[in-house]
């Protein structure tokens, strides 16, 4: 049998990442070169010229005089922990596609708990916006699943309490392999939340594969067709090959949340779902995930605690 490419491809070992980003000078030169990649542009005044005050590593303009570091503006900004311990951070979030829990980013950085929430938390921040605008196209397997509620004696099925209902949406090739997918947190099956979530995330002219879910026909009015295939539930709708790639997605994301993580908080849901989702978007590409994750990162607005608390719950 041949082996999957994807799965047996070279990666990105902890050597390689120690001799690229290893040292605080070499984190700190990769954030420049993706924050000014034509060089440096003042934030206040947007002069290119700068003096650099090495002892608290600021650049100061030579115009405006005003002073900023090459966190500010960015996710990072304010931080009190080196860029060694960021850039770690980021190995260990993308090279394993079952994610790491902030106890255990907590243990590996030799860090508090508080720190290691707050570092895990915007690196997925990161990775939801950088997400956000990008629309699957093709042929696009979807299903409506669910986050928590399985407590034991509770109620089951959609009218469980403590369920967080989100759509999963696979975009296949023309061969049946797949590309991309889409996690996304909704309110509820219902034809208006379909209809927004599909004006978001689908291209105009997709074919979107559903079961018999009479929300999912909303997906004909932004101008996708659709092809409704009723299957019922239970084993019958995971054996379903229509539905192979995103019973398997939700397979492996369930599987990834259930031993990573001692649990998902509703109102945090997207953000983890964000992350799975991140991850196996690029999956074809590891080596290629930390500079990718830079690069957003430094693209992305602060985001201050009691903000990112708030969660989008």
């Amino acid at each position: 049998m041949a082996r999957n490419k994807v799965q047996f491809q070279k990666g990105y070992s902890l050597t390689e990442f120690i001799q690229a980003y290893g040292t605080e000078e070499q984190c700190f030169d990769v954030l420049y070169q993706w924050r000014w990649p034509k060089g440096f542009s003042c934030p206040f005044c947007g002069h290119d010229t700068y003096c650099q005050l090495t002892q608290r590593k600021l650049m100061e303009c030579n115009q405006c005089r005003r002073q900023t570091s090459i966190t500010a503006g960015t996710i990072m900004q304010s931080t009190k922990l080196p860029l060694t311990l960021w850039f770690q951070a980021m190995y260990l979030v993308t090279q394993d596609k079952k994610g790491i829990s902030a106890m255990k980013l907590r243990r590996q950085l030799g860090i508090s708990y508080n720190a290691a929430w707050r570092m895990k938390h915007k690196l997925m921040q990161v990775m939801m916006e950088r997400d956000d605008d990008i629309k699957l196209s093709g042929f696009i397997e979807v299903d409506d699943a669910y986050l928590g509620g399985e407590r034991s004696g509770g109620k089951r099925g959609r009218g469980a309490d403590a369920k967080t209902p989100f759509i999963a949406a696979v975009e296949t090739t023309s061969e049946g392999q797949p590309t991309r997918i889409r996690l996304s947190v909704v309110k509820g099956f219902k034809t208006q939340e379909v209809l927004g979530w599909s004006q978001k995330y689908l291209t105009e002219g997709c074919t979107v594969i559903s079961d018999g879910l009479a929300c999912f026909n909303a997906v004909t009015l932004t101008g996708c067709e659709h092809d409704r295939i009723v299957c019922g539930g239970g084993r019958a709708s995971v054996e379903e090959p229509e539905f192979y790639w995103v019973n398997t997605v939700l397979g492996n994301l369930k599987s990834a949340l259930r031993s990573s993580y001692h649990a998902v908080r509703p109102k945090y849901a997207q953000r983890y779902l964000s992350e799975f989702q991140y991850r196996f978007n690029r999956r074809f590409d590891l080596g290629a995930m930390i500079p990718r994750l830079v690069f957003a990162a430094v693209r992305t607005p602060p985001m201050p605690e009691r903000l990112l608390t708030i969660g989008l719950g």
